[in-house]
């Protein structure tokens, strides 16, 4: 392990929790081994921070929404925790009002501490072993998670998954971001070029429609206020947008952008869908980076990922991981500054 790695606490067993400093591409970020977290993300030539996040690690045990975290092994929902695999039945942990699994479990891969396998001044690369058992899960999974800052702005993530038995997996970045550091993103726009999205029921799983965005609030494939939409009499996103019927190369698939910094940031990735969070449940009773109060709307989550409940759901893209197989899903986030 590298000297410049500061200690950013110690868990209840009394594992130490790192913080890692990489830089590159006119970004700087902070990440941490606890759940693979970016604690902090800077872009050069714009003070504010780019990310919710907590200066200390006991905020984050007590009241992180998963801020910058790595959820998993299997990320968003399922429907009553239940799913099959050739015939068997399994019944995860309800960890979401005792009815919803939900981002892999309340001791999921988000939050536990992860182990540097290898670092440079620019990357990163953790690693965790996701045990058969576990909250209900099938099969031992051996999970990485790479953040590498590049190019012009470019912060890339890339997760490999495999397992030793049948199981299901899904992994994702689930940053709240905040593009001009002000109390909350709705002087944000956004686009995402889906044509499709997945209602939801009252519990955000999905009904199994696959429905077109066309003559909806959900038709974001062109520049659109995030207040417009997410204010009183809009819609309170929390939803999968379709990007694609299954992974693909990757490809440009959603754009936001801050009226008042000048800061925007492309969504590269290879997943089929995206999860946009408008953050409207926040209400952080903590101070965050540089002493912040993270209420509704302080942040937006683009959460590339394949489509929650998917194991539930035959026309959705495939869900379950096989030995031998390896699960990669990549996704950049670019920022730039006009």
């Amino acid at each position: 392990m590298r000297a410049d790695n500061e200690p950013f606490g110690s868990l209840a067993t009394g594992e130490p929790v790192y913080r890692i400093s990489i830089s590159g591409g006119g970004l700087r970020a902070h990440v941490l081994t606890w759940g693979a977290v970016i604690q902090d993300l800077r872009l050069q030539g714009h003070q504010a921070p780019l990310v919710l996040g907590f200066e200390r690690l006991p905020d984050y045990l007590a009241h992180s929404s998963y801020f910058g975290a790595t959820p998993g092994r299997n990320a968003n929902r399922i429907g009553d925790g239940r799913f099959e695999i050739d015939g068997n039945a399994y019944q995860l942990e309800l960890n979401e009002k005792g009815v919803t699994h939900l981002h892999g479990g309340s001791d999921g891969i988000a939050k536990r501490n992860w182990q540097i396998v290898e670092q440079s001044e620019s990357h990163v690369l953790l690693r965790i072993v996701d045990p058969d058992g576990r909250a209900g899960y099938p099969g031992n999974c051996t999970i990485t998670c790479r953040y590498r800052l590049s190019g012009e702005g470019t912060l890339s993530v890339l997760y490999e998954t495999t397992s030793d038995a049948p199981t299901i997996a899904n992994l994702c970045q689930h940053s709240y971001f905040n593009l001009d550091g002000r109390d909350d993103a709705l002087a944000h726009d956004i686009m995402i070029a889906a044509d499709h999205y997945l209602p939801v029921d009252g519990r955000l799983i999905p009904t199994g429609d696959i429905r077109a965005v066309d003559g909806t609030p959900f038709d974001l494939r062109t520049m659109t206020p995030m207040r417009r939409q997410s204010e009183a009499g809009g819609v309170t996103f929390d939803h999968n947008f379709c990007l694609a019927p299954e992974r693909r190369a990757k490809t440009s698939v959603a754009l936001a952008r801050s009226i008042n910094s000048g800061v925007s940031l492309e969504v590269r990735t290879t997943e089929p869908g995206v999860q946009f969070y408008t953050g409207s449940k926040l209400n952080v009773p903590v101070p965050g980076l540089e002493g912040r109060r993270y209420g509704p709307f302080a942040g937006f989550c683009l959460e590339t990922q394949i489509w929650p409940d998917a194991v539930n759901h035959a026309g959705f893209p495939k869900a379950v991981l096989r030995p031998g197989e390896t699960l990669r899903q990549e996704t950049d986030y670019v920022f730039m500054k006009s």
